[in-house]
């Protein structure tokens, strides 16, 4: 799946149901890379080379051949219990309208919109809302700026138990939203969910190194963690960014997330720490003792940023955000005793994501050793100053603390369990004993559905 970084590739999708036909893009693209789906559950990407354009379908075949029958693809859970998809954004009307019409086509039967539109300078953002005219849309002003801030207020506006987050610069899959609440359906005890992260365009060579230096897409393979099973492939679990998920494909169940306070409001973008805030949310869930998810199948696209500036800036931003992270890991006194046993991997772990950036192109940003260095530090100060800041305006910095032993069943689980006692008959009729309680689920899982036949469909903005 490697992509050549010096080399315009075109991204779109292929279902492996419908006859693969020749592939022909614009000329200017040398290669191109294809989601491969089965019914529309992702199996993996292939990069298949082109010529003039072009590429024969048993060029596109033998490429994906690799990926296993399609018998062996296990059609990803779907469900229609209620979601509501928050996105927190300011002062980017035109990305989020691309973003808004994407999640409007959604196949889910019952998906709500809340658009938190965080201290913005004018009226865009709104009439952006008001011209695409959907009932299922919200909009919410927040006077305060700042990712985490917009997504806490996204979760208190929340009526479903479901709450999904992205990020105005991503288009979701119209399944999407339907499979995470399918992941949560077919797994009780997940608390949260996220899902791969794939770029939307890989034409200019800012975005290809964007996509191999930010390594979102985490794989087409379901994973679950947990403090009581940690993953063997990381020596600094739970203390691993980017391993859970990012916040641009991230979906809760709300109790769980309000009952480890939500996000923490000294970090993130609109902030002076600039990031973290996502890493530190999904780490403070598993320390609660909660159960997180990779599906798979809840896949979507994110537009890269396309110039220098732009990915200089996010990637300086990304920096000082693990900063901050860091320094909160370092305050708290538990999470400091568990993260100093991990020290020497961390190391490696950092040494790792340098090699990953500097193998990136030439279009990559440079970073000296000293910059990054500093860039982490000042994460740490901003961190103090922000969190200060935050308290001292009555806003949200949860702490980071391990779980007693007690609280290691998720919050949700257990008043399930305390309804479904309540609920059941004291005896079974006869004069014994109880009868076992049964928790009624909320919506039947249903077979996926298999979509309209396609001979390929291009990704977002890449058509």
């Amino acid at each position: 799946m490697a992509t050549n970084p010096d080399e315009p590739t075109w991204v779109g999708e292929l279902d492996r149901l419908v006859p693969a036909d020749d592939l022909r893009v614009d000329q200017r693209f040398g290669a191109a890379r294809l989601l491969i789906t089965v019914g529309g559950t992702p199996q993996g990407q292939v990069t298949v080379p082109l010529r003039d354009g072009r590429a024969s379908a048993a060029d596109v075949a033998a490429a994906v051949a690799p990926l296993g029958p399609v018998e062996q693809v296990e059609q990803a859970p779907v469900a229609a219990d209620p979601v509501t998809v928050v996105i927190a954004t300011r002062n980017r009307p035109e990305s989020l309208a691309r973003c808004l019409r994407a999640v409007l086509a959604s196949d889910h039967p019952a998906l709500s919109v809340v658009v938190v539109d965080n201290e913005p300078d004018d009226e865009r953002t709104e009439l952006a809302v008001a011209a695409l005219d959907s009932p299922r849309i919200r909009y919410v002003r927040e006077a305060r700026r700042g990712a985490s801030i917009g997504r806490n207020r996204g979760l208190a506006e929340a009526r479903t138990e479901i709450v999904a987050f992205t990020d105005d610069d991503t288009e979701v899959d119209s399944g999407w939203a339907t499979r995470i609440a399918g992941a949560f359906a077919a797994d009780p005890e997940l608390a949260c969910v996220s899902g791969p992260v794939l770029a939307a365009r890989l034409g200019s060579p800012e975005e290809r190194a964007a996509d191999v230096a930010l390594a979102w897409n985490k794989g087409f393979v379901a994973r679950r963690f947990s403090l009581d099973r940690p993953p063997a492939d990381s020596p600094v679990f739970p203390f691993a960014p980017g391993l859970f998920g990012i916040g641009a494909n991230l979906a809760v169940r709300a109790t769980a997330a309000r009952s480890v306070g939500g996000f923490d409001e000294a970090m993130g973008p609109g902030t002076p720490t600039h990031g973290g805030e996502d890493c530190e949310f999904l780490v403070r869930m598993v320390l609660a003792g909660h159960v997180l998810g990779y599906a798979p199948g809840a896949y979507l696209w994110h537009h890269h940023r396309p110039d220098h500036d732009a990915l200089a800036a996010q990637l300086e931003g990304y920096a000082v955000g693990l900063g901050s992270f860091l320094t909160k890991v370092a305050l708290s006194p538990q999470g400091r005793s568990v993260a100093l046993r991990r020290l020497p991997a961390a190391l490696t772990r950092l040494r790792h994501i340098s090699e990953r950036e500097a193998g990136a192109g030439a279009a990559m940003p440079d970073a000296s050793p000293r910059q990054r260095a500093a860039r982490l530090a000042r994460g740490g100060r901003e961190y103090l100053r922000q969190a200060r800041e935050v308290r001292r305006n009555g806003g949200a910095v949860p702490p980071m603390l391990l779980p007693r032993r007690s609280s290691t069943v998720p919050a949700h689980i257990r008043r399930a369990a305390r309804h479904s006692d309540a609920a059941a008959p004291a005896t079974d009729g006869d004069g014994g004993g109880r009868a076992p309680a049964t928790v009624p689920t909320a919506v039947a899982l249903r077979a996926a559905a298999v979509p309209a036949p396609r001979s390929e469909r291009a990704c977002a903005g890449a058509r």
